[in-house]
């Protein structure tokens, strides 16, 4: 059994999305092990590159910042092999397919085997194409998680029945960041995702309250929340990992109760 999917089992899930190395790789390493310990059920782990044309400006401004401070792969693989002296959790990366071709697809699902990392994201390889990382990161065990939009159609079906260790269901379309309002018809989505899909799907890309968490809970199996987080980081720094920890526990607390 994938590992991913042990973040599904106690009711709905919470994940955190961070980037490494914003404002550095200690506070990372803090943000993450807090996360943890306010009941992140699995963590994405951004790493940081130069055009993340999936990010609005909250995300972008944290993969400069982290790119400034010198943040490298190799580090954040070193980030995760400390990590995982006591973060049980699952842990995925998400990232850019030019991250991964520079770095060498084998090298780099290797190492993420040997460090823990149990899935990669990679929001701009489109599901056509996913044969260039799928059957390296088969070979070493590591989930190659694919991503449906409310752009999918009827490419959908198909994109849900082969996901792998979790799906990730874009709530809005454009690039991530903070929204007022999330008005895509999520219910319609869910039910065709649903109907198809072998894993747990978690939906992300807008929520950062708790109202919205609970919300997009009532359609998935959890919900994912990254450029909020990423706020509190720029607006705090070295000093945010409390804020993140109440921010976590906050918006864990909004999903517990939903079925």
């Amino acid at each position: 059994m994938s590992n991913i999917k042990k973040a599904f089992e106690n009711g709905k899930a919470f994940i955190p999305f961070i980037t490494c190395g914003d404002p550095d790789l200690d506070t990372t390493a803090r943000i993450v092990r807090a996360a943890v310990q306010s009941g992140a059920d699995l963590i994405e782990l951004g790493i940081p590159f130069s055009d993340p044309t999936a990010e609005g400006p909250v995300i972008q401004e944290a993969n400069l910042r982290a790119l400034s401070a010198g943040t490298t792969t190799d580090k954040i693989f070193e980030l995760v092999k400390d990590l995982r002296k006591d973060v049980v959790i699952p842990l995925v990366f998400m990232t850019y397919a030019n991250v991964v071709f520079s770095y060498g697809t084998e090298r780099f699902v290797k190492k993420c085997a040997e460090v823990g990392v149990d899935g990669i994201i990679l929001p701009d390889v489109p599901y056509e194409e996913k044969s260039d990382f799928g059957p390296t990161c088969e070979e070493y065990g590591v989930d190659f998680i694919s991503l449906v939009a409310p752009t999918s159609d009827n490419r959908l079906a198909k994109i849900a029945q082969e996901a792998q260790g979790f799906l990730y269901v874009v709530s809005s379309l454009g690039v991530t960041g903070v929204r007022s309002e999330i008005k895509t018809d999520i219910a319609s989505i869910a039910k065709i995702v649903s109907e198809n899909v072998k894993v747990p799907y978690a939906i992300g890309f807008g929520i950062s309250r708790p109202d919205q968490a609970q919300m997009m809970a009532q359609y998935a199996s959890g919900v994912i929340v990254g450029s909020a987080i990423m706020k509190i980081v720029a607006k705090y720094g070295k000093d945010s990992v409390p804020y993140v920890a109440d921010y976590v526990k906050e918006m864990k607390d909004a999903i517990r109760t939903i079925p």
